[in-house]
């Protein structure tokens, strides 16, 4: 998937942020960047990727959801990152590399 659009919902308490990004991935064909990141305080917050439409709609939906089980801080898309950026975005291996790593 070329990474069009990046999206970050941080979220206070780890179980709105878990709500929030179980409903994005159902919701619309993104994946998750890397793993959840602790920001302190009992901040957290997760990263998406996918085309801009599909990211657009995936972090409405995620902070709606997140909304009823805690406090969303903060829900951000970002169209047609600079390549940059990919330097302070967590990443993790693919779902296929994963498994043959088993």
């Amino acid at each position: 998937m070329a990474t069009q659009a990046i999206g970050i919902l941080e979220t206070k308490g780890l179980i709105a942020l878990v709500q929030g990004t179980d409903a994005m991935l159902k919701s619309a064909n993104v994946e998750v960047a890397g793993p959840m990141t602790g920001v302190g305080s009992a901040l957290v917050s997760v990263t998406i990727r996918g085309d801009v439409a599909a990211v657009k709609s995936a972090i409405e939906t995620g902070a709606d959801s997140a909304s009823q089980f805690g406090e969303v801080v903060s829900a951000h898309v970002i169209a047609r990152p600079h390549e940059d950026t990919e330097t302070v975005i967590p990443h993790s291996k693919p779902a296929a590399k994963r498994a043959a790593a088993k």
